[in-house]
């Protein structure tokens, strides 16, 4: 069974950066596309970027394009979430997960029953 372990968050003012890491364990990490998704207070989990298991193929949600990169480290079994240009409405805990592409990862239901415990992100104003 796969493990994912996120960490990497905390508070930060607008406009600033983080870096959010998920180590995955228990499958052949190069295998599987991941995927980063976040939920705010009171707000379903979203999808925020995906990333094949080479790093070839890499999607994005609007809301984030161009100012968050995900990348990948598959000697280091371990998928990143680069966020810069941090807005207020970034807030969430965030969450990572796997699948066979990154197709699969940009459709995936909130209530999908998955899920390591995530990082919070908090973004003052």
């Amino acid at each position: 069974q796969v493990q994912l372990v996120e960490s990497g968050g905390g508070l930060v003012q607008a406009g600033g950066s983080l870096r959010l890491s998920c180590v995955a364990s228990g499958r052949t990490f190069s295998s599987d596309a991941m995927g980063w998704f976040r939920q705010a207070p009171g707000e379903e989990r979203e999808f925020v970027a995906a990333i094949s298991g080479g790093g070839s193929v890499t999607r994005y949600a609007d809301s984030v394009k161009g100012r968050f990169t995900i990348s990948r480290d598959n000697a280091k079994n371990t998928a990143y979430l680069q966020m810069n240009r941090l807005k207020p409405e970034d807030t969430a805990v965030y969450y990572c997960n796997r699948d066979k592409d990154t197709l699969t990862l940009r459709a995936r239901s909130p209530t999908y029953a998955y899920w390591g415990q995530g990082t919070q992100v908090t973004v003052s104003s």
